[in-house]
């Protein structure tokens, strides 16, 4: 049962956290209310059973948590205003349930501006990535841990701080303003990434890769993607974390040892990962111009669009290199580009690309 409960918490505790937030505006204090709705199902859905509707049920309990604790404060009143209730407090009984109809109309925005938060410029970017890992993933802190091969103890301070900086900037929970959406989405997408990168190629450890990370990145991904529609790098993001995902049963033989991309057998790519990963692609192009993230998202593509290494469409890779170089250069995209370049023209061309 508590597996059952545990896996239920996992799914819409990012739901219930965003939707707490905006009632009490304290992230912290969002995180123990929807914890506190945890214990009650950890106590009750064992001798009741569990619920027909167990998120809902969740988000109910955990918005009564929310209500018990504003009802102590003596805030009370301006905290009603925040969802446009101005109950008198002798009316607070009868008030209830409007309370918590009125938290259910913006969860896609809720979630939007919990994103944001766990990514504020204020923290850290371990910091920004292990609450956006506990807020928005779900994963408890000793999970955490395991995944970055740190200590659990770390992982706490890391998030402990993370919430205290929060509150003592006096950081709202909300969107930034138009002017900051740009600078603050790729942020955003930067830890993303980060924990994507995390899992496909792990920088410490036995482990070739932890895929537990992939699989939360790429679910985050596809979370953005729904809250931010109209967003071409959202979509390019998703689309390259797809796409290289695809190819992770193959990176390594059966003795555990790397296999270079051009080796692998890509009977063992993941087909369905790279339909996803495609039409995430096509998405981004049908909104507007690639950035970063598009553009190896299209040299993903081409990789994944090649039956053999033999059909890889090395001058479009070169190609897509070129634009990558003047988007965000870097000494890695020229290296790769001279190797596109020379696979699809020959070496000789490719030393003149390379120092010209």
């Amino acid at each position: 049962m508590n597996r059952v409960v545990e896996a239920v918490y996992r799914i819409e505790s990012a739901r219930i956290i965003a939707a707490l937030a905006r009632m009490v505006r304290d992230v912290g204090l969002a995180e123990e209310l929807a914890q506190d709705a945890l214990v009650a199902a950890l106590e009750q859905w064992p001798q009741r059973g569990v619920p027909d509707d167990p998120g809902p049920w969740l988000m109910a309990t955990a918005k009564h948590r929310a209500i018990d604790h504003l009802r102590r404060a003596e805030n009370y009143r301006r905290k009603l205003a925040v969802v446009g209730r101005d109950v008198e407090l002798a009316e607070q009984a009868s008030a209830e349930p409007e309370i918590v109809d009125a938290l259910d109309d913006h969860i896609g925005d809720d979630l939007l501006r919990l994103i944001f938060t766990a990514c504020h410029p204020s923290l850290t970017t371990e910091s920004q990535v292990a609450l956006t890992l506990r807020m928005l993933g779900g994963l408890r802190t000793d999970e955490i841990a395991r995944a970055f091969l740190t200590t659990e103890a770390t992982v706490s301070q890391r998030i402990l701080r993370a919430k205290k900086t929060l509150a003592k900037e006096g950081v709202r929970f909300e969107l930034p303003p138009p002017s900051e959406v740009p600078a603050r989405l790729a942020a955003v997408l930067g830890t993303v990434y980060l924990i994507f990168n995390e899992g496909y190629s792990a920088t410490a450890g036995d482990d070739w890769s932890r895929p537990q990370l992939c699989e939360e990145a790429r679910r985050l991904g596809r979370v953005l993607c729904g809250l931010l529609p109209d967003e071409a790098e959202v979509h390019g993001l998703t689309a390259l974390m797809e796409l290289q995902a695809s190819r992770m049963g193959a990176r390594t033989d059966a003795a555990g040892r790397p296999v270079l991309l051009l080796d692998q057998d890509r009977r063992r790519w993941d087909r369905l990962l790279i339909r996803r990963g495609l039409a995430a692609l096509t998405r981004a192009e049908q909104i507007g111009t690639l950035g970063p993230y598009g553009l190896q998202a299209a040299i993903a593509a081409c990789h994944a669009r090649a039956l053999t290494a033999a059909e890889t469409d090395w001058a479009r890779i070169a190609a897509l290199y070129r634009l990558l170089s003047h988007v965000a250069p870097s000494a890695v995209v020229e290296l790769n580009r001279a190797v596109a370049v020379g696979l699809a023209e020959g070496p000789r061309r490719a030393w003149r690309s390379s120092t010209s």
